[in-house]
């Protein structure tokens, strides 16, 4: 036992060791944690001998719930609302049209067995989010697309659960009429999104109504809470991962006491859980499997890549203001990652004979889209013309922790192109009654706010405002007139007071 216990230290710490070393090549952490799992699992060090695909399955399940969550919760309603329709629509019929052009080329042109070609089109339907998340931050492309590509990923991930458990279920149970399925898809969405958004307030009512004297008692209420409306919904065979996903969106775009510390929390512990995840499924894999199946594997990559993905990107957004470049980018940034390994271990869990092929396909799928898409797209912006020189980010920030119930919150806008540029005085600035600004950071160095003080381009501002007027503060910041230093008189100092 304790060999287990330093072995699982042993594995993190490695994990984190190597994602620290590789960040600055924007590798996502969750491809270092499945090669670590690889790495101590029994076909390379043989260091951890692990093949309990129902605990793997429960464990990816409980993880899901969590990076689910933490999705929705981390959606702004206003990214939403700019690209709700190019986002929305790609999270939705676009995982069926890709599900869809992949079924129809692996069953219908290769001649894939049903069952297997099936469960692999749905299976590998959707984008993933930690991947996505991770790999555009490193890339300066324009705002609305990449809210078109992260609030997609974040989104459609129930409905590539929701088309999974339906064909799991299919081959595992037999089919019915096809109304009743229909009419059983149409409830777990339905009754999914109305228990999320139900308990989402009730979730913030009694965020506010508590007043524990340890800031520690909100986040075993957050566990508590994810936890209830997963297993509430269930029970009432609605989609339970689209109820926490609807859910975190609600809570997340509401105040409530406490929410700066139940944010980074909820971070924390979708971090925890994508990392352990991977690292359980690089343990469960077994690449010496991959030797009579690699073929198939990059058969499939390359169909989804350029075949089904291209298919739904541009048969979901005809009719969109989408320019022909941003298609292209969209149709190459389809990263898959996390829920497609997870929803893998499905048909395994369920017992059916192709389940250990359709992980291994996937897995290996998933591989190479991290590897081969995921390291390619800042050459395929920069192709495009899409990109701009990447911003650092900020290396100091604040945090409001409030205990009470309070309409105040911190407001941070990144100031616009180009850096240095030189903007208006703070005392110019009209920010709404009873905003100010409490801190600048101007890349290593923390400005002093002051009355004299020029904003530059590519400040972070970070202010304290009125939750109702975090609009006009980004307003009030954003539309000041920024010049160039070159086309300046060069009269003071920019940072002066």
């Amino acid at each position: 036992m304790n060999e287990l216990y330093i072995l699982s230290a042993v594995i993190l710490i490695v994990v984190v060791l190597v994602a620290a070393l590789l960040d600055r090549w924007s590798v996502p952490v969750i491809l270092v944690a499945l090669g670590t799992g690889i790495l101590f699992g029994s076909d390379v060090l043989g260091l951890l001998d692990f093949s309990n695909v129902g605990l793997t399955n429960q464990v990816a399940n409980l993880a899901l719930v969590f990076i689910l969550f933490h999705g929705g919760f981390s959606t702004r309603r206003e990214d939403f609302r700019s690209v709700a329709l190019a986002a929305g629509g790609l999270a939705t019929w676009g995982v069926v049209l890709t599900a869809a052009a992949t079924f129809v080329i692996l069953w219908g042109v290769l001649r894939w067995p049903l069952q297997e070609a099936m469960l692999l089109a749905v299976v590998i339907s959707s984008t993933d989010a930690a991947a996505t998340f991770s790999i555009l931050r490193r890339q300066r492309i324009p705002r609305k697309l990449s809210s078109t590509l992260e609030i997609e990923s974040a989104a459609n991930d129930p409905m590539a659960i929701l088309l999974t458990v339906a064909v799991v279920d299919a081959f595992t149970f037999g089919t019915g009429p096809l109304y009743t399925v229909a009419l059983s898809f149409a409830w777990k969405a339905a009754a999914g999104v109305a228990i999320g958004w139900v308990l989402s307030y009730a979730a913030v009512w009694l965020f506010n109504r508590l007043r524990p004297s340890d800031r520690g008692h909100y986040y075993v209420l957050v566990l508590g809470v994810v936890l209830l409306m997963y297993g509430l919904a269930e029970e009432a065979r609605a989609s339970g991962m689209l109820t926490v996903f609807i859910a975190g969106y609600m809570i997340g775009n509401r105040p409530f006491v406490h929410k700066q510390g139940v944010t980074n929390f909820s971070a924390a512990i979708s971090t925890i859980a994508d990392i352990s995840m991977f690292v359980l499924m690089g343990l469960l894999i077994s690449p010496r499997q991959w030797a009579t199946l690699w073929p198939k594997g990059v058969v499939l990559f390359l169909v989804l890549t350029l075949f089904a993905r291209p298919v739904a990107v541009w048969l979901g957004t005809v009719g969109m203001k989408i320019g022909m470049k941003n298609r292209v980018f969209i149709s190459w940034a389809g990263l898959r990652g996390a829920v497609p390994i997870i929803l893998a271990t499905y048909p395994l869990a369920a017992g059916l004979e192709v389940g250990r092929d359709v992980f291994n396909l996937v897995f290996f799928a998933v591989l190479m889209s991290v590897l081969i898409q995921g390291s390619s797209l800042g050459i395929v912006a920069k192709w495009l013309r899409l990109s701009k020189e990447s911003r650092p980010q900020p290396l100091h920030n604040l945090e409001l922790l409030t205990m009470a119930q309070s309409d105040m919150d911190l407001v941070v806008v990144d100031l616009p192109d180009p850096q240095g540029a030189r903007g208006p005085r703070i005392r110019d600035v009209g920010l709404p009654e009873g905003s100010v600004i409490v801190l600048i950071t101007r890349g290593e160095e923390v400005v002093v706010p002051k009355g004299n003080t020029h904003l530059e381009g590519w400040d972070r501002v970070t202010v304290l405002a009125h939750v109702k007027d975090e609009a006009a503060v980004r307003s009030a910041l954003l539309d000041g007139e920024f010049v160039p230093r070159e086309t300046e008189g060069g009269d003071e100092p920019s940072s002066g007071t």
